[in-house]
């Protein structure tokens, strides 16, 4: 299970970016993070706002409740997720 931080408005975990898959889908853990892999191209923010709309989905949550907040440059990612709760996104991210 992967680090969740949880703060006054939600919570925090690392996430692992792959871009130019064959399919956007999550693919397991790797370094304490959620591995996710992405069909867009690491080119002016598109693989980015692939992700947000990834983790959304997955997390079953709105994209405006999920912001990446460091780590915009680099695969390795820090994403916070608004309104939620740890427990909740350790069992969703258990159920991928």
């Amino acid at each position: 299970m992967i680090p969740l931080r949880e703060t006054e408005t939600g919570v925090i975990f690392r996430i692992r970016v792959v871009p130019r898959a064959s399919r956007s889908e999550p693919a397991g853990i790797q370094d304490d993070a959620l591995k996710l892999r992405i069909t867009a191209p690491p080119v002016e923010g598109k693989a980015n706002e692939a992700c947000i709309t990834l983790l959304a989905e997955l997390l079953g949550v709105k994209r405006t409740q999920v912001a990446i907040i460091a780590g915009h440059g680099s695969r390795t990612k820090t994403v916070a997720v608004d309104g939620v709760k740890a427990k909740e996104i350790a069992a969703r991210i258990a159920a991928l």
